[in-house]
């Protein structure tokens, strides 16, 4: 089990049958055992990211994708292992390195790459680009380019949830360095007063744009701002599915009794710079290489290898099955058109006949 600051995040241990952990797991309760679906699903999606990302990196390269671009690259585990532990109905919001999640989640290929191609057929219809994807159908909610911004944004969703009645837990993602921004601490502060079903994932992938958590603060672990709120609060290794999959399943059943949110900091790394615009002189590459070797989708196909849940065969056919999924996506974003100018004004005000847009 996952230790925390005050407690333990052991709800529904008491005897209750434990769901197997898997794919389509509608039940939210931990797992002592992956199954061989899962171990698959987990092997797919990862690698389904890694060559979205870096299939990206490369168009970027060929000016087809303008503005910014944060690739996910090397933290797949953690998007993966966090889908299999909610349940559909649960929301996420996060940050603008968002590619992953947001395919995690179950947005397509094809409208992730429409999306960074600024296409009409991507998931806001072009007009947000690499750091706004979103998806109301998914329950994704973004995708914020304000560092910090969607902390308190999922809190309050949290409360929409709390208020309407239902058993979803809202969680809630941000990097290392939105950690120094106050409304962290307001919304901390908020989310327990209210015991709001909220879990807040601190992605710490050490570097802060391209200042480490230790030239930034001199709290090093980032778990530790959740006992000033008396938060249930831990840090795990964010480079395994498995660990990653226990610690939301955990934290998801102890908001979904009613014992308010949970802080983890998942300890993980990205291989590339912050953006593609970063060179990412600030570390060395033996540090790069040595979190290379710990890689999460390397690590997984050596499980399902060594337990034999899968031949070679089968995972050369879910590579190729990968690749032409984003081979599929690229021409599907290259063929797609632009948005119409008149779409300029949609999807911004709710009310129809918004009184006080100017006309042509």
């Amino acid at each position: 089990m996952c230790e925390v600051t005050k407690t333990k995040v052991t709800k529904d241990q008491n005897g209750t049958d434990v769901a197997e952990l898997h794919p389509d797991n509608k039940q939210g309760n931990g797992a002592e055992q992956a199954s061989a679906d899962t171990y698959l699903y987990w092997y797919e999606m990862m690698l389904r990211i890694r060559r979205f990302e870096e299939r990206a990196g490369q168009l970027y390269g060929q000016q087809k994708i303008r503005g910014f671009c944060h690739l996910y690259i090397g933290q797949e585990a953690v998007a993966a292992g966090t889908v299999t532990a909610l349940r559909s109905d649960d929301l996420i919001i996060t940050a603008y390195r968002d590619h992953g999640l947001a395919l995690a989640r179950g947005v397509t290929s094809n409208e992730c790459m429409a999306e960074l191609f600024g296409k009409s057929t991507g998931c806001t219809k072009g007009k947000g680009g690499s750091m706004h994807f979103f998806s109301k159908e998914k329950k994704f909610y973004g995708g914020h380019g304000i560092v910090g911004g969607q902390i308190p944004l999922g809190a309050g969703i949290a409360f929409a949830e709390k208020y309407r009645g239902s058993e979803n837990v809202t969680a809630c993602f941000f990097g290392d360095g939105a950690a120094r921004q106050g409304s962290l601490h307001e919304t901390f502060n908020m989310a327990m007063t209210w015991k709001l079903p909220v879990i807040f994932i601190c992605e710490n992938n050490l570097y802060a744009m391209g200042t480490s958590v230790e030239r930034t603060s001199n709290v090093h672990d980032i778990s530790k701002l959740g006992a000033a709120f008396d938060m249930p609060s831990f840090q795990i290794d964010g480079m395994t599915c498995e660990k990653v999959y226990e610690a939301i399943a955990s934290a998801a059943d102890y908001s979904r009794s009613g014992e308010g949110p949970t802080l983890i900091e998942i300890k993980t790394y990205r291989y590339k710079g912050h953006s593609m615009s970063d060179p990412a002189k600030y570390r060395t590459k033996e540090e790069v290489e040595e979190y290379k070797q710990k890689d999460a989708i390397e690590t997984t196909l050596a499980t399902i290898l060594k337990k034999k849940f899968a031949t070679m065969n089968d995972i050369e056919a879910v590579n190729q099955k990968v690749m032409e999924e984003i081979d599929e996506c690229v021409r599907f974003a290259e063929e797609s058109p632009y948005p119409d100018p008149s779409e300029i004004y949609t999807d911004i005000y709710k009310q129809q006949d918004y009184p006080f847009l100017m006309d042509d």
